[in-house]
C-alpha cells in the first residue's frame, strides 16, 4: 500500500446454507462507505482455481483499501489460504465472521439447491468444524452469527456492528 496506515479487510465466512450470498444485498444497502462481494461471483470466469480466486479478491480489495475503501468479502475463506494470497501482507488485519444456522435450516436450504445427500453432509461437518474452531483457527477468534431464523437485515445489521467494532465508524455511513 502506498500510504503509511493500512486497512483491515473483512471475511464474512461460513458452511454452505448459512446465508452469506442472501445477506450480501443488505450490506450493500447499509454499508455504502464499504465494497461487498460474494466470492463466487468470479467462478464463470476463474473456475474451480481457488487460490488464483482469493488472488484477485485480495488484489482487488488492495485496490480499493489504496483508494481509501474497506472490503467485506462473503465466502469461505480459510485463514491458511488467507495468509498465502500475494496482498496479505497489505491488510492491517483479516477479520472473520462466521455465519452459522442449525442442521434442520442448513439442510433444507441445501436440499433446496438440489444438493446431493453427501454434499449436505460434507457441510454439515464442516459447520462444526468452524464452530469448535473459531477459538484456536482463527486471530483474533472468529466470532459467529446465528442465522437459523434471522432475516437478512437482522443479520447484515449484526454483521455491520461487527465490522464497527473492528474498523470504527470511520467514514462509514449508516
Amino acid at each position: 500500500m502506498t500510504g503509511e496506515s493500512k486497512t483491515p479487510l473483512f471475511i464474512v465466512t461460513g458452511a454452505s446454507g448459512s446465508g452469506k450470498t442472501t445477506v450480501i444485498p443488505e450490506l450493500r444497502r447499509i454499508l455504502p462507505d464499504m465494497a461487498v462481494f460474494d466470492i463466487d461471483d468470479i467462478l464463470p470466469f476463474a473456475g474451480e482455481d481457488w487460490h488464483s480466486i482469493r488472488n484477485i479478491w485480495f488484489r482487488v480489495a488492495r485496490g480499493l483499501a489504496e483508494s481509501g475503501r474497506m472490503t467485506v468479502i462473503c465466502g469461505t475463506v480459510m485463514p491458511w489460504d488467507a495468509e498465502q494470497c500475494e496482498d496479505y501482507p497489505y491488510f492491517a488485519n483479516v477479520y472473520y465472521l462466521n455465519l452459522h444456522c442449525d442442521e434442520e435450516s442448513r439442510e433444507a436450504r441445501l436440499r433446496a439447491r438440489s444438493w446431493p445427500e453427501e454434499r449436505i453432509a460434507e457441510h454439515l461437518k464442516f459447520a462444526g468444524w468452524l464452530l469448535d474452531n473459531a477459538d484456536q483457527a482463527y486471530t483474533p477468534p472468529m466470532p459467529t452469527l446465528d442465522t437459523s431464523e434471522t432475516v437478512p437485515a437482522e443479520v447484515a445489521l449484526g454483521i455491520r456492528e461487527w465490522i464497527h467494532s473492528h474498523a470504527g465508524r470511520g467514514s462509514m455511513k449508516g
